[in-house]
């Protein structure tokens, strides 16, 4: 009866296996899908989530926008998602823009729709103009509301490690 025993543990270490070589397919096929985006948008996070209400009434927050960087100018108009340096990327509207003689770079005044002011408080360093090269994209679509799974997850913890944890169970009992 030893020649079965060992079988099934053989069988056990064998699906074992065959999960976890599951589970990195998963993970490296999301990775290669994430670099081809960049690639193919020019942007450095070619999918944001708008976390606040600052561009109602066109985005709300929760809204997943997809972003596009190429060659052409951003002109007053255009809708961006800028990083200065800070934790969080901000999605806004710019209102002017100042093309630099002497270079191909523009000066760049954002402000979001819902707000008062422009921007100029929010730039790093108490400059009065964004630089061009903190642009990360334009936005060129957007799915309403799918980004509140985000949202959740960032502001109650507990949610995120309760669905990985499931996930991680269901990667364990699935038996195929």
């Amino acid at each position: 009866m030893g020649w079965i025993e060992e079988k099934m543990k053989s069988t056990q270490i064998r699906q074992y296996l065959y999960q976890a070589v599951s589970l990195g397919m998963i993970i490296a096929s999301a990775l290669i899908v994430w670099k081809g985006l960049i690639c193919i948008t020019g942007s450095e996070s070619p999918v944001v989530v708008v976390l606040t209400g600052s561009m109602e009434p066109g985005f709300k927050r929760g809204d997943i926008l997809f972003l596009y960087m190429n060659k052409d100018p951003i002109r007053a108009g255009d809708i961006v998602v800028f990083n200065d340096g800070r934790k969080v990327p901000i999605v806004h509207r710019v209102i002017e823009v100042h093309e630099r003689r002497d270079t191909r770079e523009a000066d760049i005044l954002t402000k979001g729709d819902a707000n008062d002011m422009d921007d100029r408080v929010l730039y790093t360093s108490s400059q009065h103009w964004l630089q061009q090269k903190y642009i990360m994209g334009r936005a060129v679509g957007f799915l309403p509301y799918v980004g509140y799974v985000t949202i959740i997850m960032t502001e109650k913890p507990v949610i995120k490690y309760i669905l990985l944890s499931a996930l991680g169970l269901l990667v364990i009992a699935s038996k195929e």
